[in-house]
């Protein structure tokens, strides 16, 4: 079933805004991942956020979406 899901999701990359094609889409995506990926852990080294748990990972998620939604508008 998951297969399912992602070949239909290439099959039809256009309609989610990646109109470039499903290998440029997914190449900005993993740089947006890796990118999300850095900030958290980074973000995670800073003290005054350490107390504040969730606050990395909160920020990370934010960028990763962020970005996917504006690759996804362009």
């Amino acid at each position: 079933m998951k297969y399912v899901w992602l070949f239909g999701w290439i099959r039809h990359a256009e309609a989610f805004g990646y109109s470039h094609g499903p290998l440029p889409g997914t190449i900005g995506t993993i740089a947006l991942l890796l990118t999300a990926l850095v900030l958290g852990f980074a973000l995670h080294r800073v003290d005054w956020i350490r107390r504040l748990r969730y606050a990395a990972p909160a920020v990370a998620v934010a960028a990763f979406g962020a970005g996917v939604a504006w690759l996804a508008s362009s």
